[in-house]
């Protein structure tokens, strides 16, 4: 015999329900939706076609560059998380959703279920598409076979990887943007905070002389950790692992939920 769903199962399922129609129904989530798809695309594709490699060895990473845009289209996924949450706060609607679900951490992880999914969906499509490019542009710019460089292929391990890693960083930078916004609640302080977290590391980086310092900042800078999953050649070289790197900006994503889901949801 199945058991009845648990009281804790029946408000979580309402409360995605409710989730994905405020979502689905916002004005401006499918338009930032497109926005991710296209600008991370069109940022790739330009990558791509800068790429110059009239020899073999000319030090290039194809699955990295192809991937290029993650690091803009980046910027949107966290706009939209930010105002997934805020404008509930700036419009007083989080006293209706806190009183329909009286459970705060229910409501925050439905907001984070509903955006972890939508955000899947549109970095499945924009990750697909910068491969293609890839793939298509790459090889007229000397990253071909007879220079070692093997068409982009997603049964290849590492590519493989870098495309699925790249997907996983999306989501988590909706997570922290999302658990960001919740602790401020004030969409451009939340907006301007997540951008700084990611572009500052790498800037800071870039200024700091000392090597030590340096590989420091880039081992736990959000952005420059966990985009050390879309590497596929020259792994030494790098500052942090791939699975490592996207295990710091998870707990980077994991920090800012809980401070939101403790310091803000509860005194809504």
């Amino acid at each position: 015999m199945s058991q009845a769903p648990s009281a804790w199962q029946a408000n979580m399922r309402d409360a995605v329900h409710a989730e994905w129609t405020k979502l689905r129904t916002a004005p401006g989530t499918i338009w930032l939706l497109l926005a991710v798809i296209a600008l991370t695309v069109a940022v790739s594709a330009a990558a791509a076609a800068a790429v110059d490699c009239p020899a073999a060895g000319c030090g290039q990473d194809p699955a990295k560059v192809s991937l290029t845009g993650i690091a803009l289209g980046q910027a949107v996924v966290a706009i939209l998380a930010v105002l997934a949450i805020s404008g509930e706060y700036s419009t007083g609607m989080i006293r209706t959703s806190l009183t329909a679900t009286p459970r705060r951490p229910i409501v925050l992880a439905a907001k984070a279920a509903i955006l972890t999914g939508i955000v899947v969906a549109a970095g499945t499509i924009a990750v697909l598409a910068c491969l293609l490019a890839g793939r298509l542009i790459l090889p007229g710019h000397g990253l071909t076979p007879a220079h070692g460089y093997p068409l982009l292929f997603l049964a290849d391990g590492p590519t493989l990887r870098a495309a699925a890693g790249s997907v996983l960083y999306l989501v988590l930078i909706a997570l922290l943007s999302l658990g960001t916004a919740t602790a401020v609640r004030d969409s451009a302080a939340a907006i301007g905070i997540v951008l700084g977290l990611l572009y500052a590391f790498p800037i800071i980086a870039q200024v700091v002389t000392d090597p030590h310092w340096q590989r420091h900042l880039q081992q736990i800078g959000p952005m420059t950790a966990g985009l050390a999953i879309q590497a596929t050649t020259d792994l030494r070289s790098l500052p942090i692992g791939p699975w490592a790197g996207l295990g710091v900006l998870a707990a980077w994503a994991a920090a800012a939920l809980l401070a939101g889901g403790l310091l803000r949801l509860r005194d809504a």
